[in-house]
């Protein structure tokens, strides 16, 4: 390790890429599918959803995201009707359906606890929207065996909820929203009740089925990962507002607001200035990604002297822990890891200053 190019800093991870419909481009097709505008909600004399302008394209799926509290669940109430506004309009496929019930909505809902009558069949639970509906049994059975097999679950028609897994009850929930045949689809923290394995895949089932009907939907999470990998574009959410919505790359690479760069990814949040590589005090938020700090045992250009004071293993890199005459900092890091204890030298390749909550210069240069 002789130079800065030994130890080489990881890539941000990637979302994969999906072929499915990009960010609406023009009113037409943003028409069709959901148009929020001015939603308003306060719920025991507190503001929860403030002046909340939100639209989904046609086809797109669009994740609202952020910490316990923010508003995403209400908001989403109020798009599926289970929660009135208290002012602003909601339109779906250019129809207004802001004074409709849930049930008058061409919208369907999955909720977070799965919502299965234990008594009921799989079958019957998926069917029993249509029997409301007083649809024919032979519709029934046509349209039910359809989306079970739209989900995998046909073999699981006759079994109860009780004896699948719960991955399998989640597909259930989504293949009772789907059998109603909605223009928008709902889905409230969809993983949350499943093991870290089993929420790869059944966001991923999730996605795909999303991707092969082409439906809208709105997907509501607090865990940045699923909405990362699974979003055309991500609504950013905090205090009722939303702080910014783009596409997951953009968020990644180009957070408007500290709270954004903190909540997407990880980051070095330091306070201070940073001029010529080096950190000194002052007011302002530097934000360096770990992937933008630099190591190598030998000095080079920007670096200075660091002691590495620990290794977190992350899969494919290493988190290393540092200290610098000027800051801590961590680095991701590939192939060759220092130890602890290790003399380093790092360098900063990329930063962001924030000033009062918003960006207001990145890699040194003004914005």
């Amino acid at each position: 390790m002789t130079t800065h190019e030994t130890l080489t800093p990881a890539a941000p991870r990637q979302r994969p890429e999906h072929h499915g419909t990009a960010a609406p481009t023009d009113g037409t097709r943003a028409g069709r599918g959901l148009h929020i505008r001015g939603l308003h909600k306060v719920l025991g004399g507190r503001t929860i959803i403030d002046d909340l302008n939100l639209t989904v394209g046609e086809g797109e799926l669009v994740s609202l995201l952020g910490p316990s509290g923010c508003g995403k669940t209400t908001t989403l109430r109020m798009i599926g009707g289970f929660l009135q506004p208290d002012s602003g309009s909601i339109e779906v496929q250019g129809q207004e359906v802001s004074h409709l019930g849930a049930e008058k909505r061409p919208s369907a809902m999955v909720f977070q606890n799965y919502a299965l009558w234990p008594h009921m069949t799989v079958a019957n639970n998926v069917g029993f929207p249509l029997k409301l509906r007083k649809l024919s049994k032979a519709q029934i059975t046509e349209r039910v065996e359809t989306v079970l097999e739209l989900v995998s679950l046909l073999h699981h028609k006759d079994s109860k909820p009780a004896r699948i897994s719960g991955g399998e009850q989640q597909r259930v929930a989504l293949a009772r929203a789907l059998v109603q045949e909605p223009k928008l689809l709902l889905l409230d923290e969809p993983l949350s009740n499943l093991d870290a394995k089993l929420r790869v895949k059944v966001r991923d089932d999730i996605r795909n089925i999303q991707q092969d009907l082409g439906i809208t939907t709105v997907i509501v999470t607090h865990d940045q990962e699923e909405a990362m990998s699974m979003s055309d574009r991500i609504a950013v959410m905090n205090a009722g507002r939303i702080e910014q919505f783009s596409t997951p790359a953009d968020l990644y690479a180009r957070p408007e607001t500290e709270f954004v760069a903190t909540f997407i990814g990880s980051l070095n949040r330091i306070e201070g200035t940073l001029s010529a590589g080096t950190i000194s005090a002052g007011t302002d938020v530097i934000g360096i990604r770990p992937e933008d700090v630099t190591l190598s045992v030998g000095a080079f250009k920007g670096s200075l002297p660091a002691t590495v004071e620990r290794v977190v293993p992350r899969g494919h890199f290493q988190e290393v822990h540092l200290r610098r005459a000027d800051a801590r900092l961590r680095s991701f890091v590939t192939g060759e890891t220092p130890a602890p204890g290790q003399q380093v030298h790092a360098a900063i390749s990329k930063a962001m200053t924030f000033r009062n909550g918003h960006l207001i210069e990145e890699s040194g240069t003004a914005q």
